[in-house]
């Protein structure tokens, strides 16, 4: 089953955009929260743009960037290029990625007829979120969130869904409830060639051999879209309910931190010379090992170290294209998965043998990893539910045992390295 949308995001928020230039999908406050725009599980919610006479679309991204431009021709020759990101950009000595999405609206030639339709939902698709109209900005207000679209587009066209021929560029910036500092389209400007300097530098440091540059280049950055970066914890994927296949109903919530992936994602990109993404899940990483006592680890967590992820249905979302349930939080947070001391040692391991870092960890960090092999080492030969993930069985799996050792390998060598010999 292939998904063709495309992604926007800056490590706290992130959005999926049809080929129509439709967003589909879109969480507040951040990747597991309230999907606002709902539009690909089959709600109402969604930032939907219309052409007269459209009669030929593409999409693609600015090079080596999360920049998304969609282009749309009309048959009387209007053509009309959208540019939706996320700003993300180094400012004041940290890095900069708010709760912010934002779209422009370029004329490139005649004048193009545009239907603009904005129709958040909350209560995952239980209810439309009411306008609160401002002279240049749209108010959405929650109890849970509020949010501000600030537009030097006809509001008037936007709320009523009334069509309307653009002869200028315009702008909206989703956002915070406040005010902003300067114009809408001065602000994206501005915001666009920062964050489109920030990906090409970032894009420059990975380490990309020739052979399927481009595509290497786009995974990473994919890659990277899923890190949330306040805490370092890495979702599996952006959406929840997307079918494995159609017609099945095993739909689950992806958007955790799952150990496991999140190993293979910090690899992956380590491989690429992204050193950043490995920084940041270690403390993620580090908080699971302070929490866990020594004790249990979870297969997954949420990105904010929530244990309780209950699942349950959301009975107001009929799926993708039909295909339900809807599910959000999932039931493998209560899973025995042995395997995951093996995924924490080895997602850190590195850590202790790389120059790169600017912080490297020490025998402080051996200290607080220590009692996850030693709770590996007490459970590699007991049943679980294996990296399947089985709802109601459990078994000895090989793999488990293998990633157990896996755990207490690595703190072997790490003690060496770190000239604890009486500890490997």
């Amino acid at each position: 089953m292939s998904l063709d949308l495309g992604i926007v995001g800056n490590g706290t928020i992130a959005g999926l955009i049809n080929a129509r230039g439709d967003y589909e999908w879109f969480c507040l406050p951040r990747f597991d929260g309230e999907p606002v725009f709902n539009k690909l599980l089959g709600g109402g919610g969604s930032f939907s743009v219309w052409m007269e006479g459209l009669s030929k679309r593409t999409q693609s991204y600015d090079r080596n960037t999360a920049i998304l431009r969609t282009r749309m021709e009309s048959e009387d020759g209007a053509i009309l290029e959208i540019v939706d990101f996320a700003p993300r950009f180094e400012r004041k000595g940290r890095t900069f990625r708010p709760v912010s999405l934002v779209r422009r609206f370029e004329v490139i030639a005649g004048t193009p007829q545009l239907k603009i339709s904005l129709t958040p939902e909350t209560d995952w698709g239980g209810r439309r979120l009411k306008p609160i109209r401002g002279v240049n900005h749209v108010r959405f207000v929650d109890e849970e969130f509020s949010f501000r679209v600030t537009t030097d587009a006809p509001v008037s066209y936007i709320l009523t869904e009334t069509s309307f021929v653009l002869d200028k560029d315009v702008t909206f910036i989703l956002g915070a409830d406040e005010s902003l500092t300067d114009s809408p389209s001065v602000i994206a400007r501005d915001w666009e060639e920062r964050t489109r300097q920030y990906w090409a530098k970032w894009a420059r440091s990975l380490a990309v051999p020739f052979e399927w540059q481009d595509e290497v280049i786009r995974a990473a950055i994919t890659l990277k879209l899923c890190v949330f970066e306040e805490t370092g914890g890495i979702v599996a994927a952006l959406t929840t309910s997307i079918p494995e296949h159609e017609g099945s109903s095993r739909n689950w919530d992806y958007r955790f931190c799952w150990i496991r992936d999140a190993y293979f994602t910090v690899t992956a990109l380590n491989r690429l010379s992204g050193m950043g993404t490995l920084e940041h899940y270690m403390r993620w990483v580090r908080n699971i090992v302070a929490h866990s006592k020594g004790g249990h680890i979870q297969p997954v967590y949420g990105i904010g170290l929530e244990a309780d992820l209950t699942e349950d249905l959301a009975p107001n979302l009929p799926g993708f294209r039909d295909s339900g349930p809807v599910r959000r939080g999932n039931q493998a947070a209560e899973h025995v998965q042995h395997d995951v001391y093996g995924q924490v040692v080895l997602g850190v391991a590195q850590s202790f043998f790389d120059h790169r870092l600017l912080a490297q960890p020490g025998i402080a960090e051996f200290e607080q990893l220590e009692p996850v092999g030693e709770r590996a080492f007490a459970v590699y030969d007991t049943p679980d539910a294996g990296i399947w993930e089985f709802r109601t069985i459990a078994h000895v799996h090989t793999s488990s045992a293998i990633m157990c050792w896996a755990a207490c390998d690595r703190l072997s060598r790490i003690a060496v390295r770190l000239e604890l010999d009486n500890r490997a």
